[in-house]
């Protein structure tokens, strides 16, 4: 467990194993806990990085809006993965850890070695469905302050099971990090130039069509259905999941 200052804000995170290096982020109002389930299996021969969001979890909550954005995001990653002393990295995550894990590649496509991404998306062409998104965010953003953390009882285990200090993280989180601008990520799919796999519940209705389309799009991706299981695939099905993952980690060796 460690702490890393970036510009004032302290960014939580842990580093469990050695080997090559491989850095996973949780989705939207979960935190690093949500992949406890996959350390034994992952850190047994590679350096298994987790860590928090800033507004989220053990990291903390600035409160200038403007701390909250895709790019701090990416910076926040690469900060750490040099603290750890990583040159290059497995990058991947779920829902809002998969997209920033392809802005990642996006920007730093030397530092990725492949990439995981799971029950994500890969945002949008169209500034109609980039807008309905973004108003979508804005309305979690509200219930945030209408509800505060109870609202994330209803919600899949990673983020019922997560622990946050406020709701004010998360509430910036959804107008800044969550919220998309335009269309770069989308685009980059055809460029990706390392091995992925996109990992996808079956159950996580509202996902299956990004994750084809982001197995389509990215050359020589893997596509793997995870059966009986919802957003969070690695909660739900964690004994299929790390199969999915063990058999794509032995592939890159």
């Amino acid at each position: 467990m460690a702490t890393l200052n970036r510009d004032g804000v302290n960014i939580y995170y842990e580093v469990h194993g050695s080997g090559p290096a491989l850095i996973l982020t949780h989705g939207f109002s979960a935190t690093s806990q949500m992949w406890t389930g996959q350390i034994d299996e992952i850190a047994k021969d590679h350096t298994f990085i987790t860590w928090d969001m800033r507004g989220h979890g053990q990291s903390d909550y600035p409160e200038d809006p403007a701390a909250y954005n895709e790019e701090l995001t990416i910076q926040d990653m690469t900060a750490i993965l040099d603290a750890v002393g990583v040159e290059k990295a497995i990058i991947g995550g779920l829902s809002l850890g998969g997209y920033m894990s392809l802005g990642f590649n996006y920007l730093h496509p030397e530092r990725v070695n492949a990439l995981m991404i799971i029950d994500s998306g890969p945002g949008y062409k169209s500034d109609y469905g980039r807008n309905a998104w973004n108003a979508n965010c804005e309305e979690t953003a509200k219930s945030f302050e209408t509800e505060g953390l109870a609202r994330l009882a209803s919600k899949s285990p990673e983020m019922a099971s997560s622990n946050h200090r406020s709701a004010d993280g998360l509430i910036k989180a959804a107008r800044g990090m969550m919220a998309q601008k335009d269309d770069h990520v989308i685009l980059s799919l055809p460029y990706v130039e390392v091995p992925t796999i996109v990992l996808v519940g079956a159950d996580d209705e509202a996902f299956i069509a990004p994750a084809d389309y982001m197995a389509g799009k990215i050359p020589g991706a893997k596509k793997v259905v995870i059966p009986r299981a919802g957003h969070a695939s690695n909660i739900d099905q964690p004994e299929d999941f790390n199969a999915a993952v063990r058999t794509f980690l032995d592939s890159l060796s």
